[in-house]
């Protein structure tokens, strides 16, 4: 679904990822760890075209053409939630998802609209009419998620899922994440909760100063201590 083999890239003349290799299955969730400033989101703005590439590969969907723009690269089914969440402020919440609806392209994916994205987010049913600008970050979080499902993606990619959110918002992200995942849904997810992401994700990797340190399933996450204070501690 995706593959990325020894990707560099960088902002102007300066490089920030040193052959970064990953790859994503149909159906599965991979977490992108690392503190901040190591290349995560250089790693998902280069997947998203927003970014040249340097050196290496990308294969998106078995396309790996190094020039392919943003605009395609969103048709060809990927759906971001960007760091910041960039909800539109002058569109209501109603606005914001109905300006992204495109009608899935494999009648297998599940079909998200605007009335099941309510569903899976019931406060933003009740907000529905108020602009985005008004909303919490919690409740700007939700609607990013729930624009990024309304393009129907093939794979989903949330950078930093539940920064600076809410305790009791975090865990109705978790939640929401963990039902699309049952549901077959590819993820590629950022976060720095480590609990909750080694229950969400199949494999990991590790990002330090622009390159991967580490890979691995949960269970080795986990039962390998000394890579959170290595690699993820403040």
């Amino acid at each position: 679904m995706l593959q990325l083999h020894a990707v560099e890239s960088g902002y102007g003349m300066g490089q920030v990822l040193f052959g970064v290799s990953l790859s994503i299955a149909p159906g599965a969730c991979v977490s992108l760890m690392g503190r901040n400033g190591m290349g995560k989101t250089t790693t998902v703005r280069t997947i998203m075209g927003q970014l040249p590439l340097i050196g290496g590969q990308i294969h998106r969907f078995d396309d790996d053409r190094p020039d392919i723009m943003p605009f395609e690269i969103a048709r060809a089914g990927i759906g971001l939630v960007p760091e910041g969440r960039q909800v539109f402020s002058n569109l209501t919440v109603a606005e914001n998802l109905q300006t992204f609806f495109r009608p899935p392209q494999d009648k297998r994916q599940s079909h998200w609209q605007f009335e099941r994205v309510l569903t899976l987010f019931p406060r933003l049913a009740e907000r529905v009419g108020h602009l985005g600008s008004h909303l919490s970050g919690g409740e700007q979080q939700m609607l990013a998620i729930g624009r990024a499902l309304m393009t129907n993606p093939k794979l989903l990619i949330l950078d930093e899922a539940t920064e600076g959110l809410a305790p009791i918002i975090r865990r109705q992200i978790w939640d929401c994440l963990n039902t699309l995942k049952a549901e077959g849904q590819s993820i590629l997810i950022i976060d720095k909760n480590v609990k909750a992401i080694a229950k969400l994700a199949d494999h990991h990797y590790i990002l330090d100063k622009g390159r991967i340190v580490w890979d691995g399933d949960s269970a080795s996450l986990l039962g390998t201590p000394d890579l959170t204070a290595r690699y993820l501690g403040v």
